[in-house]
């Protein structure tokens, strides 16, 4: 679950430093300077709000979890990464656009923005992937009810646990580490 949270956080951050760069270059309306610090107080609010919405409805979703069945099947996190990246692809082309385009008004403003929310949501899945580590189980959502990506909307009533090490996923959406045996000689 924590997967579908961290899979736009990289392609909201490197677009946004992306656009943040381009946006210096640019003297803008209203200066660099001021661009900069209004990015700079954009990129903390971003992140900050980001992370804090709906957490109290990730910890009740998270307390009540059941123990997933052994009918259940478990997407592969190449999959969900896959399957959250295309379904945003044109939002995220879209919020860079205008992240640059927004650099001849405030400079550096927009892309700092956009790192903000990356940052965020990066900030979002570690939190869950702390509480993974905690509760030694991974967390788990029905693909199906997952609507528009919202991990903890309206359709989700309820998650899955599995043990830490199911699937390739690991704590926080992270690739698990492949631990490789020993061979005997």
């Amino acid at each position: 679950m924590a997967v579908i949270v961290r899979a736009p956080a990289g392609w909201l951050w490197w677009p946004g430093v992306l656009a943040a760069g381009i946006g210096a270059l640019v003297p803008g309306l209203t200066g660099r300077r001021i661009g900069v610090l209004a990015g700079a107080a954009l990129f903390l609010v971003a992140a900050v709000v980001v992370f804090a919405v709906r957490r109290k409805r990730y910890r009740e979703l998270a307390r009540a979890a059941s123990r997933a069945g052994k009918s259940v099947f478990l997407q592969d996190r190449a999959v969900t990464v896959r399957a959250r990246r295309r379904a945003l692809r044109w939002w995220l082309l879209l919020a860079f656009l205008a992240a640059v385009g927004s650099s001849f008004a405030v400079p550096a403003a927009g892309g700092m923005l956009l790192a903000g929310l990356g940052a965020g949501l990066w900030a979002k899945a570690l939190w869950l992937g702390r509480w993974e580590r905690a509760n030694d189980a991974l967390l788990w959502v029905r693909t199906e009810r997952v609507s528009r990506g919202r991990p903890a909307g309206k359709a989700v009533d309820a998650y899955q646990t599995t043990g830490i090490v199911a699937g390739d996923a690991g704590p926080g959406g992270a690739r698990r580490q492949r631990t490789l045996a020993p061979t005997a000689r």
